[in-house]
């Protein structure tokens, strides 16, 4: 490897980097059911809050399955838009106003921890 190769890797390293640490946590999604460091159910209809600045939002999710692909769904009380839960690591997640794809199912893959909110919608 030349100096010049070295050079790009770690700009495009630094850049990559910047953008992650970009990611700022606006919300929270926490199970009502399980308590505030309870896992969130994925499953139809349970339960989810959506905390922002100290406000919270219930709401409950919806599980759809394409094929072997899980999509889980945050819907707001009173709502009828669905956001889906798209995942950014472990514990985050963007919501992501978009329609449902695929079929309805009762159950998911399992769980999750709560998660930390990237991207907020405004409700």
């Amino acid at each position: 490897m030349n100096r010049g190769t070295i050079f790009l890797c770690a700009t495009a390293l630094a850049v990559c980097t910047h953008a992650r640490a970009d990611d700022v946590v606006c919300g929270r999604l926490e199970s009502a059911t399980n308590g505030q460091d309870g896992p969130i159910a994925l499953r139809e209809g349970e339960s989810v809050n959506f905390w922002r600045g100290g406000t919270v939002r219930h709401g409950a999710l919806h599980v759809y399955k394409d094929g072997e692909v899980y999509r889980v769904y945050w819907q707001p009380e009173g709502s009828g838009d669905v956001y889906v839960l798209a995942n950014e690591g472990i514990d985050s997640v963007r919501l992501i106003l978009t329609p449902t794809r695929g079929t309805k199912v009762d159950t998911g893959p399992g769980s999750l921890p709560p998660q930390k909110v990237l991207s907020c919608p405004a409700l």
